[in-house]
């Protein structure tokens, strides 16, 4: 298993954070599925991890201020 990095952990819980208001621990991510999203940047990971599982985009039910529509 590849050791998960601090600094990809952030990013990544940046981008989930973004993406649909969850964070790794919200998901229920442990390190096992975390290293399965490891070898991508944290923001292919995000979105894969959202597609894998279905996950409804933030922006899709509540866009954000100043956000075209």
């Amino acid at each position: 298993m590849t050791r998960i990095g601090p600094a990809w952990l952030e990013a990544f819980d940046k981008e989930l954070l973004h993406l649909f208001a969850i964070d790794h621990s919200d998901a229920g991510m442990d390190e096992y599925l975390l290293d399965c999203y490891a070898d991508l940047p944290p923001c292919e990971a995000a979105l894969a991890f959202g597609s894998d599982y279905d996950l409804e985009r933030d922006d899709a039910l509540w866009p954000r201020p100043g956000a075209p529509m």
